[in-house]
């Protein structure tokens, strides 16, 4: 009794070429499994049999294939954020040219846009008075309370597939279809203040994508106006 439980439980090579019949996807589920086998010949005493040698370098064309496209992703990624970063910092460079409140206005909706590659900024702040004297209407001025109700508590609302609010974006509004607004810190004793971003291409600003990059173009902005309220 013992030797048959004994024998049961021996498992020969014909044990093995049965299971891997009734189990014809075992390779696919289990592809490591081909490390541990060695390749046999193309041909053995004329019978035909599996080439595991051309499996395995299908395997290594599709792993090198993967790399590749990976690193490609990867570098066009950096490229994108490097384009992304110098756009930035011609913007920022622009704002810190401007000799007056008015220029400054004029470089917020005119050069940054250009910077950006977008179709309109505009600076909306509440309006309590400490501001300079302007004409320029690309500054919108709201009653206080406005930007905490359009911001919900937020730092940040990034939107796609909108339309353009004329409170927000003036003469422009008819083109965004896409924008991002970017609470500006008060940290500086400044007026509540949002600086918003749109875009003809409505997949421009989309909910999820990084606002570092702006949030610095924010950060800039908040401290001109600190000066130009001097």
């Amino acid at each position: 009794m013992h030797m048959n439980q004994t024998q049961s439980t021996h498992m020969t090579e014909q044990d093995i070429v049965d299971y891997l019949k009734s189990n014809p996807k075992f390779l696919q589920k289990n592809p490591d499994a081909v490390d541990y086998l060695l390749p046999p010949k193309d041909t053995e005493n004329g019978r035909r049999v599996v080439d595991f040698q051309h499996y395995m370098v299908e395997k290594l064309k599709a792993d090198k294939k993967m790399v590749l496209d990976t690193t490609r992703d990867i570098i066009e990624v950096s490229r994108e954020n490097m384009n992304h970063l110098a756009r930035i910092h011609e913007a920022v460079l622009k704002i810190l040219e401007a000799e007056t409140f008015d220029q400054f206005i004029q470089i917020l909706s005119v050069d940054v846009p250009a910077a950006l590659d977008c179709d309109a900024v505009s600076l909306i702040v509440e309006n309590d008075g400490r501001l300079p004297n302007t004409n320029m209407r690309s500054l919108r001025l709201v009653p206080q309370g406005t930007c905490a109700n359009w911001m919900n508590g937020n730092d940040a609302s990034i939107q796609s597939n909108i339309k353009g609010t004329v409170e927000l974006f003036g003469e422009a509004a008819g083109l965004v279809q896409s924008q991002a607004l970017l609470k500006i810190n008060q940290t500086m004793d400044i007026p509540a203040s949002i600086l918003a971003f749109g875009s003809r291409d409505p997949e421009m600003f989309m909910d999820g994508m990084g606002t570092d990059l702006i949030r610095f173009l924010c950060d800039v902005t908040e401290r001109a106006i600190k000066l130009w309220m001097k």
